[in-house]
């Protein structure tokens, strides 16, 4: 389980300043997370709390449906969309009655049109959090925006239902409801998780061994991400100067000087072999005035979105404090920087080379530094006949 405090500036402040989240994450369907749910639910009422049912979704499931059975629940509301009833969510009739906690099933899940005011439930979910209202509840890896994409690869199943990162990486707490692929295709089989008459198609296809194992490691992953942060914070809360080594996590310094982008794809590749985080620092003097290569740092700031690492640009007159700060604060455990291009008399003149300062100043607590020739890509013939440009 990780408790995760949240990252998100905007409405993720309102949340934290009202209800709590909680969220039972797993890998697949059928897992248990609407029956951990509900025991939640019940140990929260044997406690005297005030919890009601505002949407649990059982799937025919009789063990599922046996446990809501004693807790409170709110009455759908009913609409009618194509000449079909569906239930939706009562987000006003939860907000009227305004328990302790709602228990709330698939935060992914899409509204019908026309059933309120929101098109998601994850929408829903944040109003009743805003209000004061404790929410626990669920969601499979594969929903989670960043993710989801990957997965309809992997499974070659189109993945609809979609709930943006932030809004899961804002729950107080994420608990993992495991289970063995092995385990959870026996169910399958049982009859346990979809009708008999899907079960079929879902074991060749979506419930397939290897997927389920790759979905499995998704949420581990997902999860250790979380657990790395609440370390970062409690680092960050204690001014510690220690760097714990509980992961990789790889910092790059970068310029608008001509070969970054080589020097950054570079630094990617040792994150990747690692499996370590990426984060890309550019430090701009304090009085500097707007760049005149602004294209050429647009370009890096794109090339570091699409290596799924994390840019950030800092403000300081003194580029080697500022990169060895972030670097200690951040819990970095590998700078790679590239090599000086300064001649030794710029590098006396004005005060030593950034460099080396970043060099000694890394060392004293621990972090190593690997130093990258810089190497500008070969200009490639781009008009027809020539050939097609590869990157570095």
């Amino acid at each position: 389980m990780s408790d995760t405090g949240s990252s998100d500036t905007g409405s993720s402040d309102a949340v934290e300043a009202a209800g709590r989240f909680r969220i039972y994450l797993g890998a697949a369907a059928g897992v248990g997370k609407t029956y951990a749910m509900l025991n939640e639910g019940h140990r929260r009422k044997e406690r005297g709390l005030d919890v009601v049912i505002g949407f649990v979704e059982t799937h025919g499931r009789p063990l599922t449906a046996q446990l809501a059975d004693g807790l409170e629940t709110v009455p759908r509301k009913v609409v009618e969309y194509r000449g079909s009833r569906f239930e939706e969510l009562d987000v006003d009739a939860v907000l009227a009655r305004h328990p302790k906690l709602a228990l709330v099933d698939e935060l992914a899940h899409t509204n019908v049109p026309g059933s309120g005011r929101n098109a998601k439930r994850w929408q829903d979910v944040l109003e009743l959090l805003e209000a004061g209202i404790d929410v626990i509840t669920t969601v499979n890896i594969q929903h989670l925006e960043s993710i989801a994409d990957a997965v309809e690869q992997m499974t070659g199943t189109a993945v609809r239902e979609r709930v943006p990162d932030r809004v899961v990486r804002m729950a107080d707490q994420i608990e993992l409801v495991d289970s063995s692929p092995e385990q959870l295709r026996r169910r399958m089989v049982h009859g346990n998780i979809y009708p008999a008459e899907k079960v079929p198609q879902a074991l060749t296809h979506f419930f397939r061994t290897d997927n389920l194992i790759a979905l499995r490691e998704l949420a581990l992953r997902f999860l250790a991400d979380e657990t790395e942060e609440e370390l970062l914070a409690h680092l960050a809360r204690h001014q510690t100067t220690t760097v714990w080594e509980t992961t990789e996590r790889i910092m790059v310094a970068v310029t608008e000087a001509p070969g970054t982008d080589v020097l950054l794809r570079r630094a990617a590749r040792m994150a990747s072999r690692t499996k370590g985080d990426l984060d890309v620092v550019h430090v701009v003097a304090g009085d500097a005035t707007p760049s005149t290569n602004s294209e050429r740092l647009d370009a890096l700031r794109e090339l570091a979105s699409s290596l799924d690492a994390r840019w950030h640009e800092l403000r300081d007159n003194d580029p080697a404090r500022a990169l060895t700060t972030f670097a200690r604060d951040h819990q970095v455990t590998q700078i790679v920087i590239g090599s000086s291009r300064r001649t030794r008399w710029q590098e006396l003149s004005g005060g030593g080379s950034i460099v080396r300062r970043v060099i000694r100043a890394a060392c004293d607590v621990g972090i190593d530094v690997h130093i990258i020739a810089r190497r500008e890509l070969p200009v490639v013939d781009s008009t027809p006949g020539g050939g097609p440009a590869e990157d570095g």
